[in-house]
């Protein structure tokens, strides 16, 4: 009996074949977007106080997220793009597609990248989707921007990165 338990934990410890799948990536300091894109200092100096100008600006975004990354919490920013990338999407068809996957993706309990929204919006969201619209996410959208400006923005205006960016 101790050798068959033995032999099974055994198996169970064998390394995987391709151990490159489970690394997983600490950063230090958040990736640096490319430069060719690098906004002015009077725009950088724009996204202390408007979460809405970061993200719009491609820069801005890609420099949030990978900030976001380091901190592991960048759900709420792709969240957050794939509800902007929804909104434009005209066929009805694709508009479904694209819903299930953000639902299945951020919404559900114990989704792979669960956004933290609370009861209410997710029954409204969930509501929603019986029949998705142009204006499905909204109400979660607006929950994580809200998230975001209030707790990640300050936190990146003050990240290494984002000092020297202003410098």
């Amino acid at each position: 009996r101790a050798k068959e338990i033995k032999t099974k934990l055994g198996t169970l410890l064998q390394k995987p074949d391709s151990a490159i799948d489970f690394i997983i990536p600490y950063p230090e300091k958040p990736e640096k977007p490319p430069k060719a894109q690098k906004p002015s200092l009077e725009e950088a100096l724009q996204w202390r106080d408007s979460l809405e100008k970061l993200l719009q600006n491609p820069y801005g975004l890609a420099s949030f997220r990978s900030f976001l990354r380091s901190e592991f919490s960048e759900e709420n920013a792709e969240f957050w793009v794939a509800c902007e990338d929804y909104k434009k999407t005209k066929s009805p068809v694709k508009m479904a597609e694209k819903a299930k996957k953000i639902y299945e993706e951020f919404i559900q309990t114990e989704a792979p990248k669960e956004v933290n929204i609370d009861h209410f919006t997710k029954a409204v969201t969930m509501k929603n989707l019986v029949e998705p619209s142009p204006t499905s996410f909204d109400m979660a959208q607006k929950r994580i921007f809200a998230l975001m400006e209030k707790d990640s923005l300050p936190r990146f205006v003050r990240s290494e990165f984002y000092q020297e960016l202003i410098k």
